[in-house]
C-alpha cells in the first residue's frame, strides 16, 4: 500500500471514530479514559498536535469542536455529568495507563 493510500485509509477511519464519539454523547469521556485510557480530549489534543507538527496553527478550542462536534463548553453543558467517587478512583488508578499526549504516542 501506498502512503497516500495509508493517509487516506487512516483519515477515513479517523472520521469514523469521530462521528461515532459524537453520536454516543451518552457515553462519558471519563468512562472512555477509564476503560481505553484516552478520551474526546485526548483525540482532541492529537489533532491539534498534527496539525502544529504540519505548520497548520489552529487553537486547542478549534480541535475540540472537530471532535466533539459543537463548541466544547455547549458539549459539558448538554452531555458532561459528574463524575462518580468510582469513576474518580478508577481514573487515579489507571493513570500509568493512560495516553501519552505529550509524545503524541498512539
Amino acid at each position: 500500500m501506498d502512503d497516500k493510500t495509508r493517509t487516506e485509509i487512516e483519515a477515513a477511519a479517523f472520521r469514523g471514530l469521530v462521528a461515532h464519539l459524537q453520536k454516543r454523547s451518552d457515553v462519558q469521556n471519563i468512562d472512555i479514559m477509564n476503560l481505553a485510557g484516552f478520551c474526546r480530549n485526548c483525540l482532541s489534543k492529537w489533532y491539534l498536535a498534527a496539525a502544529k507538527e504540519r505548520g497548520v496553527e489552529i487553537e486547542y478550542e478549534d480541535a475540540l469542536q472537530a471532535v466533539y462536534g459543537m463548541p466544547y463548553a455547549e458539549w459539558k453543558a448538554k452531555y458532561q455529568k459528574k463524575a462518580t467517587e468510582d469513576q474518580l478512583k478508577t481514573f487515579e488508578e489507571t493513570k500509568p495507563l493512560h495516553a501519552d499526549i505529550s509524545g503524541h504516542n498512539s
